[in-house]
């Protein structure tokens, strides 16, 4: 018994991790400009796929990765030059529009280039399962749990320690007054996209090689990152982690101890409640707008 439910408890954790990615990037977004972004699956998607692309091509892993986040960053910018900065005072329900066309665009173009089908990535490092208690841990596993913490670690140190985190941050609690003290915001918001966009791709490279990835996985991944960021409070990067973390454990437990074919509706379940009892999510992010 204890044994099951540790490897529930890894699992949960390990997919936990990248949709604590995900909720990151709506985090980045919507704090630098109140839109929430729901293209945002689509970059895990790209990171993943663009990955097993390039390992294709015959290029070594590292290179492969790097080009496999750096690429969807780009795409993220052009996104936010292209279809929000043009019409970055429409209406709420107008921009989140905008963000599931531009979220099927880009599946269309995937689909169209690397297929409908499902690709797999190797694991990052050779070696065998550890076993602790009798559930089995995964390097893999590792390897999401370590390289979230040092996104986690990497963003705190960059809002709280450099210039452009710090403006970043100025135009998320006021956009005027950030204006006004000479901050380009619109600087910002492109750079929140960028990153948004290259936090989401690095969620889908480390996950790849746990769960086969294709051109619609981004779908659900966006979908369960915004539960995320809902349930920690969306507008907060803490609440974005543990909400995350949250997530996948709750799902993980569920699709154990009751049934698989209810794992994909545990998180929205999770998300009803969150909103019923708790609007502002568990760490009270900023107040939405109702949509």
């Amino acid at each position: 018994m204890w044994a099951e439910f540790l490897q529930f408890l890894f699992s949960g954790l390990t997919v936990g991790a990248t949709y604590a990615l995900a909720a990151l990037g709506f985090t980045l977004i919507y704090n630098a400009s109140n839109v929430i972004n729901f293209a945002q699956g689509e970059f895990m998607m790209l990171g993943g796929m663009l990955a097993v692309f390039f390992m294709q091509t015959g290029l070594p892993w590292p290179l492969a990765f790097a080009l496999a986040v750096i690429l969807p960053a780009v795409v993220g910018v052009l996104v936010e030059k292209l279809t929000i900065e043009p019409v970055k005072n429409a209406e709420t329900v107008t921009l989140i529009i905008i963000t599931i066309g531009v979220s099927l665009v880009i599946r269309g173009l995937v689909q169209v280039w690397l297929g409908k089908g499902a690709h797999s990535l190797p694991p990052f490092s050779a070696g065998k399962p550890m076993f602790l208690s009798g559930a089995m841990l995964l390097p893999q596993s590792l390897w999401v749990f370590g390289v979230t913490a040092l996104v986690v670690v990497a963003l705190w140190y960059f809002f709280s320690r450099t210039l452009a985190g710090k403006a970043m941050l100025a135009t998320s609690y006021n956009r005027v007054a950030a204006e006004l003290a000479g901050i380009n915001t619109n600087w910002v918001l492109l750079m929140s996209f960028a990153l948004a966009a290259a936090t989401g791709a690095l969620g889908g490279i480390l996950i790849a090689p746990i769960t086969l990835t294709s051109y619609d996985v981004g779908i659900m991944l966006g979908l369960k990152g915004f539960v995320a960021a809902v349930v920690g409070g969306l507008g907060s990067g803490l609440g974005a982690v543990v909400g995350g973390l949250l997530v996948g454990v709750l799902e993980a437990m569920g699709a154990g101890y009751i049934s698989s074919a209810y794992k994909d509706a545990i998180p929205f379940v999770l998300i009803l409640l969150i909103l019923f009892f708790m609007p502002r999510g568990l760490f009270g992010g900023q107040s939405t707008d109702r949509v």
